[in-house]
């Protein structure tokens, strides 16, 4: 069914619809059916789903491209490369933060600390936040790049750690230690408490994913 004239570029509405499940994990994608969908010519739907699939998160197969598929696999993968970027990064932040950096970090964890939790977006909203103005502190692009792109993959499991029982107020905690390191310019700190961060999200994670398929 044609939806009408379109007003984001189809690489954004395609995008959208693959972090939502609009388009289902093994979904194909063809051209034809999608540019008629979004009400345009094949050629942006072409250079859409080829900027997709350099993010990863459309893959070629035998029956052309598909929405990737998820699997416990790919968590692993996922967090293996998270838990190394992410804890990198909260050193280099304190090595190289303004003291601005480190004022939008603290109000962020503030703000964290006074969100809804009944408010699942909210939580979920707040939180992303605080790292990306984490990653911002680094002051180092090529690695805000790869953060932003394993937080696209990891936006494709749509269940949160962050409503799991008690996960809330010990990541806040986290997220202050990690603040007050980067604060002190305690480096060695900010990427223990980080990489300890991440290594618990990734097991809730993989708990979720259990609990998924049984």
């Amino acid at each position: 069914m044609t939806v009408g004239k379109v007003r984001q570029a189809p690489y954004e509405l395609l995008k959208e619809a693959i972090l939502t499940g609009k388009l289902q994990p093994g979904q194909p994608l063809i051209e034809t059916v999608l540019a008629e969908q979004y009400d345009v010519s094949r050629t942006p739907i072409r250079e859409a789903l080829t900027r997709l699939e350099q993010d990863g998160v459309v893959v070629r197969s035998e029956r052309g491209l598909i929405v990737r598929m998820r699997s416990p696999e790919e968590i692993l993968d996922i967090y293996e490369a998270r838990i190394l970027l992410e804890g990198r990064a909260a050193r280099i932040a304190a090595e190289r933060r303004s003291r601005v950096d480190v004022v939008t970090l603290q109000r962020l964890s503030h703000e964290m600390e006074v969100v809804d939790t009944s408010d699942e977006t909210a939580m979920v909203t707040a939180n992303r936040e605080f790292h990306r103005a984490l990653w911002r502190a680094t002051h180092n692009e090529p690695m805000i790049d790869l953060l932003a792109r394993l937080d696209l993959h990891l936006v494709r499991y749509p269940a949160t750690t962050l409503t799991q029982p008690g996960r809330w107020h010990e990541a806040n905690a986290e997220h202050r230690l990690i603040v007050d390191a980067i604060e002190r310019s305690d480096g060695l700190a900010a990427e223990a408490v980080s990489t300890e961060h991440f290594t618990q999200a990734r097991d809730i994670r993989l708990t979720l994913w259990g609990q998924r398929v049984v």
